[in-house]
């Protein structure tokens, strides 16, 4: 069974070199990269399962990076970032992220929520019974076996973290999800009060689907109370 490659992506390599050193004894393979050119390069010739991602690098940083990579590819991406504000936070997930490390980190931390990553991205990835295959929210159709989004015949790419939303919500039509509910329920951690993820989560998606995001089609707000997709 080939093990699962990790793209290790920063200038630093005193930190790509101790991340090769848990990754490796946990059963990873790696790739390493120090800057974003050199990691696009990296993902378009090798199969890589995630990519552990700097933000600030020369040649090309890691927002930069990550949106090209996000064109191309939906496998996990963990941002690393020196920046703890929320604003950092919330604009390295709106690039297509599924997941914010803040340095200094425990690497241990970052192995478990590599580990995550994997087996969701594993699970949205799974071949389901045939009947359950396929979602269909008016001209928006959700196919979780391939892992595909089409409206009206036209592909949308969803990070991991995105399509796992839109699954949620599509299959549970006319039920209205807190905030709360779907951070727990998608990212499987504690919710913490002040935390913005899902709506910038929420946001990334109506941008990719709706005509006019302002006024959305499919995922709606329920004010005061949360989001649903109508049955």
């Amino acid at each position: 069974m080939a093990l699962e490659t990790i793209l290790l992506v920063d200038d630093e390599k005193e930190i790509v070199d101790m991340l090769d050193i848990y990754l490796k004894n946990d059963g990873y393979a790696t790739l390493h990269a120090y800057n974003g050119a050199e990691a696009l390069h990296m993902l378009k010739s090798n199969e890589i399962d995630l990519i552990v991602l700097d933000i600030m690098m020369p040649t090309l940083d890691g927002i930069a990076a990550c949106l090209e990579m996000r064109k191309i590819s939906n496998v996990p991406i963990v941002m690393l970032s020196a920046k703890s504000e929320d604003m950092d936070k919330i604009w390295g997930l709106s690039t297509g992220a599924d997941d914010y490390v803040t340095k200094p980190f425990n690497p241990l931390e970052l192995l478990a929520r590599v580990k995550s990553q994997l087996r969701r991205y594993k699970r949205l990835n799974v071949a389901q019974p045939a009947s359950d295959n396929v979602l269909e929210v008016d001209d928006l159709t959700v196919n979780t076996a391939t892992h595909e989004i089409k409206i009206d015949g036209r592909e949308i790419k969803l990070t991991p973290r995105e399509f796992a939303i839109l699954e949620l919500l599509a299959r549970n039509k006319g039920i209205v999800f807190s905030a709360q509910n779907i951070y727990e329920k998608v990212w499987n951690e504690p919710f913490f009060e002040a935390d913005n993820t899902v709506m910038v989560h929420i946001r990334k998606i109506r941008e990719k689907l709706e005509t006019n995001p302002r006024q959305p089609k499919y995922i709606k707000t329920v004010w005061g109370v949360g989001y649903k997709v109508d049955a």
